[in-house]
């Protein structure tokens, strides 16, 4: 916990910097120089002062502030869901050309157009800061910007230029664009390299658990296939048909089920069977189940067993003897999009996370967060005394 504090302060620290040091370039790039000018005796006196911190250097520190967080917190998450990448660079080009073209705004009506409200005090001595040259005689002296300057012996401020350069402002905000597009690289590099660490402890602890708790799977597909045999051999087709599919169920929790993806179709068939079984229990009017998927699933992976708790939770808490029952799940593919359905009638609903058999709501939506993360809709409620699940997975 201390380290993680001590990152974010250290983080923090890192951006005021960063920003102290924006704000000086930004004051460079915003400065304004002014001339003093005093003619006498058909002399001028002149001293160039640069002024800076004008409100134009705030102005244009705020719209880059805008830009970098705008683009690390909002648009960068935005544009990443486009698949077109001319689309991502379209939207990014013009969020980026509508801050500049805001900047000019802001310049033009933040920058001063009367010299003297920001120039130095008007009480100045002549002192050897300002240069003299001499002029002929005639009419006041009219300096090359346009500006007459009276032969009173009194300071005048001519803004002779605006240093702002745009080519060094527009440098200034393709850099800070740049570094927005680093840093939320960088973070989201950081992010799911920890979630795959993450992802991998949890599937290492999974399977330390696991096999703890299994007997010889050896041992125990002999068995079955020993009951296979007698059921068959005493005609009983139904209780050798449940062996049959409870033996390809351990199998594919055993060994199918340890790779990060399996094909769609054996997820399917792994459903079926548990379906299956579990209307061993009741009859068929106390169970009635309809499970629609799609006739071609070629090519399409998906993580093991994630559905298998929906379907389990479906039957412990939405059927009772006695009592009719409707249990409705599909899988569906919109585009790349999978979607699962799961409902089932209310009768004694409780959480998931509260059941012993299952591994739980909880664990469920870490499971896909660690595998699809930011690519998943988990949608859960009870409605027209129905227990609704909708999860929506997008598939690379």
């Amino acid at each position: 916990m201390n380290s993680i504090k001590k990152r974010q302060l250290a983080e923090i620290a890192i951006h005021i910097l960063f920003w102290i040091s924006v704000f000086y370039a930004v004051n460079v790039a915003t400065s304004t120089a002014i001339t003093i000018r005093i003619s006498r005796n058909n002399a001028i006196m002149e001293r160039k002062e640069i002024v800076r911190f004008l409100p134009a250097t705030y102005g244009t520190l705020v719209l880059l502030g805008i830009l970098f967080y705008g683009n690390i917190f909002w648009l960068f998450k935005k544009v990443l869901s486009f698949r077109s990448n001319l689309v991502r660079f379209a939207i990014a080009l013009c969020w980026f050309l509508l801050i500049f073209e805001l900047d000019n705004v802001a310049i033009n009506l933040l920058t001063p157009r009367d010299p003297v409200k920001i120039g130095p005090s008007p009480t100045y001595r002549l002192d050897a800061t300002f240069k003299s040259k001499s002029v002929p005689s005639g009419p006041p002296a009219i300096p090359k910007t346009g500006h007459v300057v009276p032969d009173d012996g009194r300071p005048h401020f001519i803004m002779d230029m605006v240093d702002r350069s745009q080519l060094i402002l527009l440098l200034l905000f393709i850099g800070i664009m740049g570094v927005s597009i680093a840093y939320f690289f960088l973070k989201e590099w950081a992010k799911t390299d920890v979630l795959r660490v993450k992802l991998e402890a949890n599937q290492l602890s999974t399977e330390v658990k696991f096999l703890r708790s299994q007997i010889n799977p050896h041992f125990l597909f002999n068995t079955l296939n020993n009951l296979f045999s007698m059921a068959q051999a005493k005609g009983n087709d139904d209780l050798a048909d449940g062996i049959s599919k409870l033996s390809g169920m351990m199998r594919y929790m055993i060994y199918d089920s340890n790779a990060d993806r399996v094909p769609l179709n054996k997820e399917i068939e792994y459903l079926e069977d548990c379906i299956t079984l579990n209307k061993l229990r009741y009859a068929d009017e106390e169970a009635k189940v309809t499970f629609d998927y799609p006739a071609q699933t070629e090519g399409i992976l998906v993580a093991p067993m994630l559905f298998i708790s929906f379907v389990e939770n479906a039957f412990k808490h939405g059927v009772i003897i006695g009592q009719s029952s409707e249990i409705n799940i599909s899988i569906a593919m919109v585009n790349k999009q999978l979607v699962f359905s799961c409902q089932n009638t209310i009768y004694n609903v409780r959480k998931m996370e509260d059941g012993k058999g299952g591994i739980g709501l909880e664990n469920v939506k870490r499971r896909l967060e660690l595998v699809y993360p930011g690519k998943y809709e988990l949608y859960i409620k009870n409605a027209d005394n129905r227990y609704i699940v909708n999860l929506g997975i997008i598939l690379e």
